[in-house]
């Protein structure tokens, strides 16, 4: 296994691999995809998501490899179009949890950052005076332009976003690469998301769901990627729509750089853009025992990035005065 100080950065990994009819293992140090044509070597230590699609399994030596490697597994149904379940992501602290966490329990810094959210979509300053209402009406009329802009652009009939899980080949061709390529989307802005230390369910726009950050994350970049795409694939043909969905979507998360700008974009709209979660030091997840505590004298003290002071052999800072005021102080 690679030392944890040593992995690439979220920003630095390939985007997602999607999987199915197969048996994923590991050999060596690599996992290796079994089906019946032969053996496909997969990256393991560039990729920051896998869909296990249907007919695929996987062992137990190949879950521990991917959680070292800090790689989000998510088991998906068909062409990765719906998601059942996902693994664990690979920061050990929870600054970040737990200032996310503040900034929804207060109602005046939750209204900022939906604030944040809708400003960063779009390409002029909204007024102040405008209020969260009349804003999220703003927002639905772009999405809308931008749907029939689409329309006209490639000649693809748009009628409106609906499909039925149940009964997924019903769906017209347009909407389902569009699922397609919004789960890809979903499956990286979850992993970015994870791999910093924040978590999914807490969002500002979208709430009740597991998955609300994910969606108020993915929400910055659908009209910039997945439905161009989407009008895209279907133009060019209705043969294995979900498929090219993917292929194209990797192409364009690669190209936008999309790898690059999730962390950065959603420290922004937290305002907390000196914490981007790239330090490497929050990989290595040294357990503080009772003993680690008696022998020090008092808790240790929160791992920090190496910008914010020299560290020591286990990434602690060097002790600092006390001061009860500071809310990173343990």
């Amino acid at each position: 296994m690679k030392n944890l100080h040593i992995l690439p950065k979220f920003s630095d990994r390939w985007s997602h691999l999607y999987l199915e009819h197969g048996k994923l293992d590991k050999q060596a140090s690599a996992l290796v995809l079994h089906t019946k044509e032969g053996d496909i070597p997969i990256p393991i230590d560039q990729l920051g998501l896998i869909m296990l699609g249907p007919g695929t399994s996987i062992t137990h030596r190949a879950i521990q490899a991917l959680a070292e490697n800090n790689c989000l597994i998510c088991w998906t149904g068909e062409q990765g179009v719906r998601m059942y379940a996902h693994s664990t992501g690979g920061t050990h602290f929870s600054r970040r949890l737990l200032n996310q966490v503040r900034l929804f329990c207060d109602d005046e810094l939750r209204l900022k950052v939906i604030r944040r959210m809708y400003q960063k979509r779009f390409d002029y300053n909204l007024p102040e005076d405008l209020n969260i209402d009349q804003i999220r009406g703003m927002e639905g009329a772009r999405v809308r332009k931008a749907y029939q802009l689409f329309s006209e652009n490639t000649r693809v009939p748009w009628n409106a976003r609906a499909y039925d899980q149940d009964n997924w080949e019903n769906a017209d061709p347009v909407n389902r690469a569009l699922s397609a390529a919004n789960s890809c989307l979903y499956g990286i802005c979850h992993a970015a998301i994870l791999s910093a230390g924040y978590s999914p369910a807490i969002g500002f726009i979208h709430t009740g769901k597991m998955l609300s950050f994910v969606y108020d994350i993915a929400d910055l970049y659908k009209t910039e990627i997945t439905i161009p795409i989407a009008f895209k694939v279907v133009y060019e043909g209705t043969v294995e729509i979900e498929r090219r969905a993917r292929l194209k979507c990797r192409d364009v998360f690669h190209q936008s750089k999309l790898l690059k700008r999730i962390l950065p974009d959603i420290a922004e709209v937290l305002d907390a853009r000196d914490d981007l979660g790239e330090c490497p030091g929050e990989l290595e997840g040294r357990i503080v025992t009772l003993a680690d505590r008696a022998q020090v004298g008092s808790v240790p003290w929160e791992p920090q990035c190496p910008s914010q002071g020299p560290t020591l052999e286990y990434g602690y800072p060097e002790k600092p005065e006390r001061n009860d005021s500071d809310p990173d102080m343990e």
